[in-house]
């Protein structure tokens, strides 16, 4: 099915973009979720007359987005959780315990924006996550791990 990007996308393409992708694809993500359009003439067409104001919404997205990476940036974030004598953790921290712990500080996240390249953090310590805040901007932050004892 050919579409066109009306934001850009991971892996496909740029805004205003006209590209071929698989129905199930356009039809159950990225039409539902506004982030394309079937490439019909009309649609087309429409496209390049709000073109200008699109590519100023992107901007405007994209600049906020660079703003609170920022602030994120370099972030020294500490979890406590309880861990047994060799520093393992009973069960372990997860993107939601990051999601909840950023939004204490006053930091608005969404759970999917959160990166962990090791998966699930099960040990004592310094750890570094990503926050992917736009498909251009992504912050590092260090998550502080700190075992409690169980007594």
């Amino acid at each position: 099915m050919q579409i066109i990007l009306m934001e850009k996308v991971v892996n496909l393409g740029q805004l205003g973009d006209v590209v071929k992708v698989k129905n199930g694809y356009a039809r159950n993500f990225l039409i539902p979720q506004g982030k394309a359009k079937r490439a019909t003439q009309a649609a087309v067409a429409e496209f390049e007359s709000k073109r200008a104001e699109l590519e100023k919404t992107q901007a405007d997205i994209l600049a906020a987005a660079q703003a609170r990476a920022a602030k994120l940036e370099g972030l020294m974030l500490q979890v406590t959780q309880k861990a047994g004598v060799d520093g393992k953790l009973f069960g372990s921290v997860t993107n939601a315990d990051i999601e909840d712990a950023l939004k204490a500080q006053g930091f608005e996240v969404e759970r999917s924006m959160i990166r962990m390249p090791q998966g699930s953090l099960k040990q004592v310590g310094d750890h570094p996550v990503t926050i992917v805040l736009h498909t251009d901007v992504a912050a590092h932050i260090i998550v502080s791990v700190l075992g409690e004892s169980v007594s």
